[in-house]
């Protein structure tokens, strides 16, 4: 490596560590002359006024709240706008993120009337229609929020991202936290940009730097699964977390992403396909640098990277750190931490931004270290507070981290921020809303346990903290019920996918094996190669995603006895079976592959395509018929409705022959589609509705749901005829170019037939509202079929 380029890092390093290295001196003068005691317990007689109310049925409430749920959520937001605490709550939740994470003073008035203007805007979102509400933080309503902002390209983009971080997180890592982070870190910068921009600021303007804070907190955010985490995870041996480091090392220093080479590890696909994302974002993130901010961000960057490194080696085991050991490199990567996102979007220099952010950090980071002191302590992992936790009797030198903690909250009130009342309202609340989801986690026992330990030196400022854990209303913060709530949506989402492809695999299975058509009576001169056509077709290796459907909806929709719906789930795979054979033909698009394998008319011919497929109609009605354990009516007017949509669906492959090489208007497409695709899923779900008499309002929900369904899936088809693997898909790609068929690529473009699938998908979704009972299994099916890759 370049020396000089060494010397300069080690230089920026430097400088930074001194400068942590004074303000270090300045908080341990203050603690050991134990000024945040007097100054703080000041604070809180005034303080406590807002506070300490005497309203039990309101404190029941309160605790009660914490409960972390969907529900818990939205009704508390609810009995907040109720009881008239809705704006007070949000404008200290809006206030800390503009102090935290913008290094903003609120005492500014230009800032006040930016948290003004966000607390409104919050709370219209917070308080409108329940459907609004719940789609404020799903795919479907971030893609709505992209239709507004015009960046529905760069919102499907991001979506790609995570989903494939997702699957690349190795086990002994987190997939949710890496998720959540990576969401936090993206809506951060994405605040930072429009806090950045004023109303003069034109539409494509808005949009351009939109779409630019979205790659940008992507592509910063990527550090922290892929670099953070993995090395402090135990995915890569000692040797390659060691060829790692160098690798991020280099890459800080010289500017410049060198070549992996050769990997000595078992990690060697993992680390491929990391270090190509991380090439990626860190090429986009200097190419979008302005020459005046490139050097602070490289800077930043590595002295983030170098501080954590100096963190990551320090061993619980060994009794002899200094007390600037413990927590200079601390103060230097939660400073630097946030100092890069101010340099990652190139905002203008700000000296108070800078200075805030510095003394800031350290508050953030011992806030975040107490919250997770047990866990440390169970992984070994060295932090002032497990360190202290571990020596404290040994080492009388060491500095209590409660008491710096403190100290920092003092000297940031009436040093950094200038006494400001609002800052100190803020702080405080969020230092005793600490404390209090810290209790509530680890139980009381264990709370005072800890407080005993790191509060022994000052009992009576202990009294006044624990009085105002106990007594204090009106401390908490949206960020953190957020926070809970969106770990509690992936973590039930990531739960019911688990299901659902679980069951997607079970029940697979079973209509795999119960598919077979068992040859009848052997007649002479009659060989049944109609029935062994048949099976050849059957036992492809196809989705089985109708039956799937109509099983899901059935037994766990309906609650019907899964047993006797088999007829019914046979039907649908013969009759969708049947719809294949004859698409296949000479006659219609005269294909040679069909589920990995030669189409029916290739291997036997054409003759006995035809008769296989009438075959299997019948077959279909056969099954139909003998669903004995049902109401006759709702049988038979099921029997009825599948024939419609029979009827339907071949005038739909009419129209779809009427219309080879010639251009079609989306309209035309659309209609097509719906009777091509959505009638089969239509049916899927109708099919196993009808038998279990549900109301036709509720059918009527369904039927709009798997309309924009379909739709979304053959949009998704068309894009695999382009994009997809010929091995994953089971069929040849680049079929429809070849026929010169107009599909939604062709009318539309990649890019344009992506967003038409996504407005399906939102369509669908919000179809899935009106329907009166909660089908998690269409969420998931939805997800799925705009998500898949064959």
């Amino acid at each position: 490596m370049n020396e000089r380029l060494q010397k300069h890092a080690d230089t920026s390093y430097q400088l930074a560590e001194q400068r942590a290295a004074d303000y270090f001196q300045s908080l341990y003068h203050q603690v050991m002359n134990r000024t945040y005691v007097s100054a703080l317990t000041k604070d809180f007689q005034s303080w406590k006024q807002n506070h300490i109310h005497h309203h039990p049925i309101l404190s029941i409430f309160s605790r009660k709240k914490k409960k972390v749920d969907s529900q818990e959520y939205y009704n508390y937001l609810t009995w907040l706008n109720y009881t008239g605490k809705l704006d007070t709550y949000l404008d200290r939740s809006i206030s800390y993120l503009y102090m935290r994470d913008l290094g903003k003073a609120l005492d500014s008035p230009e800032t006040q009337v930016s948290i003004r203007r966000a607390v409104d805007n919050l709370k219209i979102s917070l308080t409108g229609s329940r459907r609004d509400r719940s789609d404020s933080f799903s795919v479907a309503g971030l893609y709505r929020w992209a239709q507004k902002e015009s960046i529905e390209s760069t919102m499907i983009w991001v979506l790609d991202k995570l989903k494939t971080v997702s699957m690349n997180i190795p086990e002994g890592m987190d997939a949710n936290h890496a998720q959540r982070k990576l969401i936090k870190i993206i809506a951060g910068v994405i605040m930072h940009v429009v806090e950045e921009m004023d109303d003069h600021v034109s539409p494509e303007d808005r949009k351009q730097r939109l779409d630019k804070a979205i790659r940008l907190g992507y592509s910063y955010g990527l550090t922290y699964p892929f670099i953070d985490d993995l090395l402090d995870s135990n995915v890569l041996s000692d040797d390659e977390k060691k060829q790692y480091s160098n690798l991020i090392r280099t890459t800080l220093i010289t500017g410049a992403v060198p070549e992996l080479g050769e990997w000595a590890g078992k990690n060697v696909n993992l680390i491929h396909y990391i270090h190509a994302e991380l090439r990626d974002a860190y090429e986009y993130i200097k190419n979008e640098q302005r020459p005046e901010t490139l050097k602070s961000f490289f800077e930043q960057s590595y002295v983030f990277f170098n501080s954590q490194e100096v963190d990551r080696e320090k061993n619980l085991s060994k009794p002899d750190y200094t007390n600037e050991e413990l927590f200079i490199p601390v103060i230097l990567k939660s400073s630097s931490s946030r100092l890069i996102v101010r340099s990652v979007i190139s905002a203008p220099e700000d000296e108070g931004f800078d200075n805030r952010t510095f003394y800031y950090g350290i508050y953030n980071q011992l806030a975040d270290d107490f919250a997770d002191m047990v866990d440390d302590l169970k992984d070994g992992a060295v932090t002032p507070y497990t360190y202290y936790l571990k020596y404290h009797e040994q080492r009388p030198d060491l500095i209590n981290p409660f008491e710096l903690y403190w100290t920092v909250i003092a000297n940031l009130i009436h040093n950094v921020y200038h006494n400001d009342t609002k800052t100190c309202e803020v702080i405080l609340d969020r230092a005793i809303n600490g404390l209090k989801r810290f209790k509530e986690r680890i139980g009381a026992e264990k709370y005072n346990e800890v407080m005993h330990l790191f509060s022994s030196g000052h009992p009576d400022f202990n009294r006044v903290i624990q009085k105002m854990v106990m007594k204090a209303d009106d401390v908490d913060f949206f960020d953190k019920l957020l926070r809970d709530h969106i770990i509690m949506i992936l973590k039930r989402d990531k739960q019911e996918q688990d299901d659902f492809l679980n069951r997607l695999e079970t029940v697979r299975n079973q209509i795999n094996n119960s598919l077979k058509i068992h040859q009848g009576e052997k007649i002479p001169l009659m060989d049944d190669s109609i029935t062994e056509a048949s099976n050849y077709s059957l036992l492809g290796d196809g989705k089985r995603l109708r039956p799937i459907v109509a099983w899901e909806i059935a037994v766990n929709g309906y609650g019907l006895n899964h047993s006797a719906i088999m007829p019914l789930l046979k039907s649908l795979e013969y009759m969708h079976t049947a719809s294949l054979i004859f698409d296949d033909l000479p006659s219609q698009d005269n294909a040679s592959i069909r589920r990995g394998r030669q189409t029916l008319h290739e291997v036997y011919n054409t003759a006995i395509a035809e008769l296989a497929g009438l075959f299997l109609t019948q077959k279909a009605i056969e099954e139909q018929a003998s669903l004995l354990e049902f109401d006759a009516k709702a049988v038979l007017k099921m029997i009825q409705y599948s024939a419609r949509m029979t009827e339907n669906m071949c005038k739909g492959q009419a129209m779809d022959l009427a219309s080879k090489g010639k251009p079609l208007t989306l309209e035309q497409l659309t209609t097509m589609s719906y009777y091509k695709t959505g009638i089969a899923f239509e049916a899927s779900i109708i099919m196993p509705a009808i038998l279990a008499q549900a109301k036709e309002s509720e059918m009527e929900a369904l039927k709009k749901f798997a309309r924009y369904a379909g739709i979304a899936f053959q949009i998704k088809d068309d894009l695999l005829d382009v994009e997809g693997d010929d091995r994953k898909l089971g069929k040849a790609i680049g079929k429809d170019k070849e026929n010169n068929n107009s599909t939604f690529v062709s009318i539309l473009g990649q890019d344009g037939a992506r967003k038409e699938m996504w407005e399906h998908y939102c369509l669908a979704m919000e179809a899935l509202e009106e329907v009166p009972r909660n089908i998690i299994f269409l969420k998931h099916l939805l997800n799925y079929m705009v998500n898949r890759e064959h």
